[in-house]
């Protein structure tokens, strides 16, 4: 670098003036409320995403504590203990703690990134807490977050991904209707499909490089479990989608040369074991019976979980070799006791390591090489970069064992159930440059038993085959798609029926006429769908099911898994298709069901009259009235209902992204609320129109079309939001921490130091704001000058600059030895932070204990001009050693002017810190 690049401290023509000045760090908004975050590095990102998260997602922050520690009944009520009972019996926070403890051991740098998103959410959880009504509406007081919270919170939004509660119902079907009756209901179960992705390659779009799109299918809750949001610092800059809770953006990204998206692999990779447990003579001792026939110690303990508006409840935690007990217990009526065997609780892992890299991400090699880290959930990974790669794979990790284990629950006194290493990962093809992901057989068969129905992927690429060339811009009415293919086995069932009332052949005809779109304006979609709902109900009624129709004593967190009619309405197009379906005449049944819809004679209504949003929000009251939707279960578009118990759509797509790697700005997104969640803000619920009709949001990437937020002196959040690099405590002076500068927020406290008389020798005497912005803009580019902001007590009171001496004219005059550092320094009044004594040897001993301490450098060297006596001397009482009076050359180059300078040398060693 050249000298010339080096001293614009004292003002200069901007570097490249054609260029817009580097964006300043904080908080930058777009016109939907989408935060944009710019900070000097990884860690104090981290701190600022934790921090911004903590402002717009206080009341879910809390909320997803608490179910991770289990906790959440304590002001949620009864309708939470169900889920408070499992967390703790699943042991979930331990879980959390020890993931951590061994990301520390691991992964170093990765445990403090995640602690300093910890320490932003603590910043702004108490004001994000007095934005949002909903703790005062409940009593509560927002807490404080440790390392493990954000562990915690991933793995409880993830604990039931791999759907283990299959193996329940699984075990209740075959015990009474035999094996033949698991493969009739293997269908997706009710909480885990729905997510589409799909990869175009760039020899099939309009600019010749990769279009990634999709969405997540989840319960949708308010505020939306993603967060649009956009990472930026010197490292890496990334838009993508974070889970609030998590710092990084894990699941769906783009650095601007690769972007990533994922959807459930839908593969097993949690076992469930039949336990024998018996107390022993010690006072609460458990023992468990292991495969080799020993009686083994479990751990066990007894926690209490309040409930608010009822009393408290007992818990018996108990973990036994396989894993903790989360069905039944030592002695107990009913089933279990059965315990849960899961990968971090065995391995400590979540999988975190994976997130820091992603973010760095620059090729899709990048983006293999950090999913090699990943481990829960487990997905299917879709990803593409500028350079024309494309990446189709699995992530995660799937222990190898027994089929049984995958299947059903297994006795854990039994050998041959043990975990024996992990599967390698499967990788997948993109085949005439497109690639489709919707939960179905693929890639992931090895690790998987029950998959999604193909339909929605089957239609996905039958949308792509009708033309050759896509754009980013034609991936919305894919994503909208509405025909309904699992809809033939029931309309061939309505055309072999005759002998129908008027109503009901009327009602038959229009039906088997209907294009199979459930859009919401159609009538016949919804006249399908109660046809659908009907016959549902009826198969349940048959007395064949016996028991089945009567949920087991499995605790309430396992229910959805456990009813009869969700199996049924899930798996309707494979009852409906079956040979032979144990004695029931599926005709008469339809039949029965087309009548009663007939005679109903409530009028022909639209589909989304019926199919009406139903989110889920932690208080559970409804103060919207929520939209109509388009799509059902098995459309692209899948909004899901449960048929034959309601109509109203509480699973449906958590978010919509399309990934653009020829223009990034050409990117777009939507959330199916907004990028607050305070009731009542702007951005609260803005987005949701576009996700219903099917508009998104442009990804905006220059920053000059973000507006920064300034709530505080020093940038949004002020000084305090900010990372030190060097933190002081000076015994009776007060607390010194060393800020990286900011040059936008830190302009105008530098401009007004700058322009005193006193600061003659600073050289910005005749600089406006603007233009000290620009200069510290600048030198923010510099790999060899520094620029710091010292703040006392939380009130700015110097400025300390750094440089290398090599790069530097100083350089030119003196021998440079190995291990030296220039500074320049300049302080504030001494009354700026109230008159301390000590005020210039306080400051200038922190400076020092940074630099040669902190930095570990030998030797600081100053270079004061020879006329400003009161520096030179200041630095001669602090222990500096007079060095010779030198020249420095004179710079004239077109991106600065540098008089020549008669400047005092002065040294200062490490040795007399």
């Amino acid at each position: 670098m050249s000298t010339a690049s080096t001293e614009n401290r004292y003002g200069v023509r901007p570097a490249h003036p054609e260029s817009p000045a580097h964006p300043a760090h904080g908080t930058y908004r777009d016109a939907w409320g989408i935060p944009h975050l710019r900070a000097a590095d990884a860690h104090a990102l981290a701190r600022a995403q934790g921090r911004v998260t903590a402002l717009d997602r206080a009341w879910q922050l809390e909320v997803e504590r608490h179910r991770a520690q289990g906790t959440s009944a304590a002001f949620l009520g009864t309708e939470a203990l169900g889920w408070d009972l499992f967390a703790r019996r699943a042991r979930l926070d331990d879980t959390a703690r020890r993931c951590f403890a061994e990301l520390e051991r691991r992964d170093p740098e990765t445990a403090d990134w995640v602690r300093a998103y910890v320490e932003g959410v603590n910043e702004g959880l108490g004001e994000g807490a007095g934005r949002t009504p909903e703790f005062a509406r409940v009593g509560l007081a927002p807490g404080r977050w440790e390392p493990w919270h954000p562990l915690g919170v991933w793995l409880a939004t993830h604990i039931l991904f791999a759907g283990f509660p299959a193996k329940l119902w699984r075990e209740e079907a075959v015990r009474h209707l035999g094996a033949d009756a698991v493969g009739l209901f293997a269908t997706d179960g009710p909480a885990t499909s729905g997510s589409n992705g799909w990869l175009v390659g760039g020899d099939r779009t309009d600019t010749g490089q990769a279009v990634i799109a999709g969405d997540p299918h989840r319960f949708i809750e308010e505020p939306g479990v993603y967060q649009q949001i956009r990472l930026s610092c010197d490292e890496f800059d990334v838009v993508g989608l974070a889970v609030p809770g998590l710092p990084g953006i894990a699941h769906f990204g783009h650095t601007g040369t690769v972007a990533w998206a994922i959807t459930n692999a839908m593969a097993d990779y949690q076992d469930l074991y039949r336990e024998r447990l018996r107390r022993t003579d010690a006072e609460g001792g458990v023992e468990a019976l292991d495969p080799d026939g020993e009686w083994r110690a479990a751990r066990r303990h007894v926690e209490t979980v309040e409930v608010a508006g009822g009393d408290p409840v007992e818990v018996e935690v108990v973990e036994t070799p396989r894993g903790p007990v989360v069905i039944g217990g030592v002695t107990t009526e009913g089933p279990g006791p059965i315990s849960l065997r899961y990968p971090p609780r065995v391995t400590g892992d979540l999988g975190l390591s994976a997130l820091l890299p992603l973010l760095r991400a620059r090729v899709v090699g990048d983006v293999d090489r950090a999913f090699d880290r990943w481990a829960e959930p487990v997905n299917v990974v879709q990803a593409a970069d500028t350079r024309g790669g494309l990446l189709h794979r699995v992530a995660g990790r799937v222990p190898v064992r027994g089929e049984a284990n995958r299947t059903r629950i297994v006795d854990a006194w039994v050998p041959g159930h043990e975990w024996e290493g992990w599967h390698e990962t499967p990788y997948g093809m993109v085949e005439d440059g497109v690639a489709v992901m919707a939960n179905q057989r693929g890639p992931a068969s090895p690790l998987g038993v029950e998959f999604a129905p193909p339909h929605r992927a089957d239609r996905i690429r039958e949308l792509l085959g009708e033309k050759r060339v896509w754009s980013a811009g034609d991936m919305a009415a894919i994503h909208m798609d509405t025909h309904l293919a699992s809809a033939g086995p029931l309309l061939d069932h309505l055309a072999a029926l005759d002998d129908l009332t008027p109503a009901a052949a009327a009602l038959r005809a229009r039906l088997l006429g209907w294009d199979r779109r459930m859009d919401a304006g159609s009538v016949e979609a919804a006249e399908y769908a109660a046809v659908r709902g009907a016959v549902v109900r009826g198969l349940v009624a048959q007395p064949v099911w016996g028991a089945l129709a009567v949920p087991p004593a499995y605790p309430e967190v396992f229910r959805p898994w456990l009813s009869l009619t969700v199996r049924v309405g899930f798996a309707l197009e494979h009852l409906l298709r079956a040979e032979e379906l144990f004695g029931i005449d599926r005709g008469v049944v339809v039949r029965a069901a087309v009548e009663e819809v007939a005679a109903e004679g409530e009028g022909r209504t639209p589909w989304g009259d019926r199919h009406r949003l139903a989110p889920w929000r932690a208080l559970g009251d409804t103060p919207y009235g929520e939209p109509g939707l388009s799509g059902d279960h098995d459309c692209v578009l899948c909004t899901s209902a449960v048929p034959g118990i309601t109509e109203l759509s509480a699973r449906g797509p958590a978010a919509r992204y399309v990934w653009d790697l020829g223009r990034r700005e050409d990117s777009r997104w939507v959330v199916p609320f907004g990028a607050s969640g305070v009731p009542g803000s702007a951005h609260h619920r803005d987005q949701l129109p576009l996700w219903v009709e099917g508009g998104l949001v442009p990804v905006v990437t220059d920053w000059d079309l973000l507006e920064i937020e300034r709530d505080e002196p020093g940038g949004a959040g002020g000084y305090a939001a900010r990372v030190a690099v060097h933190e002081q405590v000076v015994d009776g002076f007060g607390v010194v921490r060393l800020l990286p500068l900011d040059a936008g927020a830190d302009a105008e406290v530098v401009h007004a130091w700058v322009r005193e008389p006193r600061a003659e020798f600073w050289g910005m005497n005749g600089l406006t704001k603007e233009e000290v912005a620009e200069v510290y803009a600048h030198l923010d580019t510099l790999d060899t000058h520094h620029a710091f902001l010292a703040v006392l007590d939380g009130e700015p009171v110097g400025l300390l600059q750094t440089y290398e001496p090599e790069a530097d004219r100083v350089g030119e005059v003196y021998d440079v030895e190995p291990g030296d550092i220039g500074v320049h320094v300049l302080l504030a009044p001494a009354g700026v932070g109230g008159v301390r004594a000590g005020w210039s040897s306080s400051l200038l001993s922190v400076f020092a204990s940074y630099v040669l301490v902190g930095l570990g450098r030998r030797r600081v060297v100053v270079d004061p001009d020879e006329r400003n006596v009161k520096a030179v001397e200041r630095f001669l009482r602090q222990g500096f050693e007079e060095g010779p009076v030198v020249v420095l050359p004179e710079v004239d180059l077109p991106d600065v002017y540098l008089p020549e300078k008669r400047a005092r040398l002065a040294f200062l060693r490490r040795e007399r810190v």
